[in-house]
C-alpha cells in the first residue's frame, strides 16, 4: 500500500503577521537577479561600508583563531571587550560607565529587539523616528507596543521637531528612540534639542534607546549622546557597535550599555537566543576600540567627500533634490517634483536604469516623496549612477 504525504498548512503564531523586514536585502536580492540575467547594477541600496575591515583588526581576529579564541564566552561578553568598551565610553560621553553595565551582541539589532522584549507590554507605546530604521517599528509592533512615529521632516534639516515630540508622550510612554546621525536621513539632532528632550521628559520612568551606531561618522561638529545629559544615564540604552565605524559588518559584534540591573536581563536574553558573541570576534573588537582610529578618520572624510559629489549631482538633475547630510552614509532625495511616487520609482531605477536605490517608504510613512542612495561605492561608480539616472530622467518625465 502506497503511503501519501500530507501537505500541511503552515499554522504560524499570529505575532509573525506583525513582523516587518529590512527592504534593503529584499532590493539586494533582485538586484543581484538581474545581474544574474546579465545586467550591470550599481549598488547605492545596502547599508554597509564598502572599505575593507582595517588589517590590524583582520590580524588580530586571525591571531585569537589561531590561539583558540574558538569556544564559548560570557552571554554578556568577554571581560576584556566590556572592559574596553566602559572605558571607551566613558571617554567619549564623559560619564562614569563599568563592565556589569555592558552587554556585547552580534550585531546592532540585538539590542533593539532584546529592549524591546525586556520592557514593552501589550500596548505600551514607543515613539521613534519616521522616516527611520525600519526595525524599529517592526520590533515595536511584534512585541505588541503601539509605535508613535516621530515625523523628520526635510524643512528642519531631518532633526526632530522637539515640540511635536513632546505631544507625542503620554502616560503610556515606556520608550523613546533616538539615531543620530539617522538613517536614512543623514540627519543629526543637535546637543541643545537632546538636552531639551530630557527636559521634557524631566523625572518621568521612560526610557531612551540612544542609536549611536554612526556616531563616528559625523560630518559637522562634536556627537552628543542623551547618557551624558545629568540624570538621564540610568534610563539610557546605548546602542553602538563595530559594523559601521570599522567596516566590520560581516564580523556580527555590536554592545549596548545601560544600567546594570537591565543589563541582567538582556543578558538572560542573550542566553537564550544566540548564547555568546563570537570569542575570536570580541579579541578583534578589542584592538578596534584600542588600536590605530586613522583608518576611521579616513572613512569619514571619504564618506562626506562623495556624498558632497553625489548630492551636487542629484541637485543637478531635474525633479530631484537633496541636501547635505550631515552624517552617516546616505543621500536622502527629494523626488516629489518627478511626479512620481518612491516605490515605483525605486523601482523603475533598478530596473531600467540598472541603479539600485530604496524607496523613502521603505523606513516608514514620513518617507514618500523620497529615495535613498547609500554612498558606500566608488566616486566613478557614483558618478555613473548620476548619469544613468539622469538619462533614465531625460527619456521617460
Amino acid at each position: 500500500m502506497t503511503a501519501h504525504t500530507v501537505q500541511h498548512e503552515l499554522l504560524l503564531a499570529r505575532r509573525m503577521a506583525r513582523l516587518g523586514t529590512e527592504t534593503a536585502f529584499e532590493v539586494l536580492s533582485k538586484a543581484r537577479a538581474l545581474e544574474r540575467q546579465g545586467r550591470k547594477i550599481i549598488h547605492l541600496e545596502i547599508g554597509e561600508p564598502d572599505f575593507d575591515t582595517p588589517a590590524n583588526i583582520v590580524d588580530a581576529g586571525v591571531e585569537a583563531l589561531r590561539s583558540g579564541w574558538t569556544h564559548y564566552g560570557p552571554s554578556a561578553g568577554l571581560p576584556e571587550l566590556r572592559q574596553t568598551i566602559a572605558d571607551y565610553v566613558s571617554r567619549t560621553r564623559g560619564v562614569e560607565v563599568s563592565p556589569d553595565e555592558v552587554v556585547v551582541v552580534p550585531g546592532g539589532k540585538p539590542i533593539i529587539f532584546f529592549s524591546m522584549l525586556a520592557l514593552i507590554d501589550e500596548g505600551d507605546e514607543v515613539i521613534y523616528p519616521d522616516p527611520g530604521f525600519p526595525i524599529y517599528q517592526s520590533m515595536i509592533e511584534y512585541v505588541g507596543g503601539k509605535a508613535v512615529p516621530a515625523p523628520l521632516r526635510e524643512e528642519r534639516d531631518f532633526a526632530m521637531d522637539v515640540a511635536e515630540f513632546e505631544s507625542l508622550v503620554s502616560d503610556r510612554t515606556k520608550l523613546i528612540i533616538l539615531n543620530s546621525p539617522q538613517n536614512p536621513t543623514g540627519g543629526i539632532l543637535p546637543r541643545a534639542d537632546i538636552e531639551r528632550i530630557a527636559a521634557i521628559l524631566g523625572d518621568r520612568n521612560i526610557m531612551v534607546l540612544s542609536d549611536e551606531i554612526y556616531s563616528r561618522l559625523q560630518f559637522e561638529g562634536e556627537p552628543f549622546s542623551i547618557l551624558s545629559v545629568p540624570g538621564m544615564q540610568e534610563r539610557t540604552i546605548l546602542l553602538d557597535g563595530f559594523s559601521k565605524t570599522y567596516a566590520m559588518t560581516g564580523w556580527r559584534i555590536g554592545y549596548g550599555v545601560m544600567r546594570a540591573d537591565l543589563a541582567t536581563q538582556i543578558t538572560r536574553l542573550m542566553t537564550n537566543s544566540n548564547s555568546c558573541t563570537a570569542s575570536f570576534t570580541q579579541i578583534a573588537g578589542i584592538e578596534a576600540l584600542l588600536g590605530n582610529q586613522s583608518s576611521v578618520d579616513r572613512m569619514r572624510a571619504e564618506f562626506e567627500q562623495r556624498s558632497r559629489i553625489f548630492v551636487d549631482g542629484l541637485n543637478e538633475i531635474r525633479g530631484f533634490s537633496c541636501r547635505m547630510p550631515k552624517g552617516a552614509f546616505y543621500a536622502f532625495a527629494n523626488i516629489r517634483e518627478t511626479g512620481w511616487q518612491a516605490k515605483p520609482l525605486a523601482d523603475a531605477l533598478l530596473e531600467e536604469a540598472g541603479v539600485a536605490a530604496l524607496s523613502g517608504t521603505s523606513f516608514g510613512a514620513f518617507g514618500e516623496g523620497y529615495l535613498r542612495f547609500s554612498v558606500a561605492n566608488s566616486v566613478s561608480r557614483l558618478r555613473e549612477a548620476l548619469d544613468r539616472i539622469d538619462r533614465w530622467v531625460k527619456q521617460n518625465l
